[in-house]
């Protein structure tokens, strides 16, 4: 597999998000498109398509949502379980679960000082990532 790092650890699946994202854009533009072009014998059908476009946009979105907070949440686990392996204490408390999901790239050499970094100082995911010497991929987040 090609070399991770910070320029390119994000992770996109064509046929998700261009794919399927497009075609429901499509589908709302078009179903939009013929309920305002619609004959008062047709309003209901339009608005039954335009409704359903819908539903596929809130089914796309909170499918990735739910997906990305499952994630998160091992994640969160990985890595607190890392730092107590590593120090024989738990993360700081302080730590947002977003920076703590851009911890994981960080090696177990790095790993301890820049929690306590990201902790003090309350930096953001990307300046974490951006911190980060030795980068330790991870090719199952998508």
């Amino acid at each position: 597999m090609k070399e991770q790092n910070f320029k390119n650890h994000a992770q996109m699946v064509p046929g998700f998000h261009y794919l399927t994202f497009g075609a429901i854009l499509a589908l709302i533009g078009g179903s939009i498109n013929y309920l305002l072009k619609a004959t008062p014998e047709n309003k209901y059908l339009a608005s039954l398509i335009v409704l359903t476009s819908i539903i596929f946009v809130l089914i796309a979105w909170f499918s990735r949502t739910f997906a990305l907070k499952a994630q998160d949440r091992a994640i969160r686990a990985e890595e607190n379980l890392r730092h107590f392996v590593l120090t024989g204490k738990l993360l700081p408390a302080s730590l947002r679960v977003g920076q703590i999901v851009a911890l994981r790239f960080a090696a177990d050499a790095e790993f301890v000082a820049l929690a306590e970094k990201a902790a003090a100082n309350n930096l953001s995911g990307k300046e974490i990532k951006a911190s980060i010497q030795n980068w330790k991929a991870d090719f199952y987040r998508v």
